[in-house]
């Protein structure tokens, strides 16, 4: 009798937490989508792109930001920004963005404003130094 009593208490309070835990706020992905193209406005495939954040109360502007990635073939990359944002937080980031060819003859930059549990996109257009 006791046994069955303690399992008709215990079968709500276990319902009661899994309900708690799935109606949880997901973080939904804080995503910087950025496209390269060439003069042409044609994809750049292979170009280096670096994204970057200065600090803007230190007076030395420190780095707080520092990724580099490549296009692929359709002249795309992708930063995942998801794991450095976190929940509550106003905003995120204003990114510098620079973009070189493998041969560092062409270049490109810009600046994408990444706001939180967002897919965020810039198109920069790499062209001769």
């Amino acid at each position: 009798m006791v046994r069955k009593q303690t399992l008709s208490k215990l079968i709500p309070a276990l319902a009661l937490v899994l309900l708690a835990f799935a109606s949880c706020k997901k973080e939904a992905p804080t995503l910087a989508k950025i496209y390269v193209q060439d003069t042409d406005g044609a994809p750049f495939a292979n170009a280096e792109v670096r994204v970057y954040g200065e600090s803007t109360t230190s007076p030395h502007n420190e780095m707080i930001m520092d990724y580099t990635l490549f296009t692929d073939a359709d002249g795309e990359v992708i930063f995942d920004f998801t794991d450095n944002f976190k929940l509550g937080q106003a905003g995120f980031a204003v990114l510098n963005i620079q973009v070189n060819s493998m041969d560092e003859l062409l270049f490109g930059e810009g600046i994408i404003k990444v706001e939180e549990e967002k897919t965020n996109t810039e198109t920069l257009i790499i062209q001769p130094l």
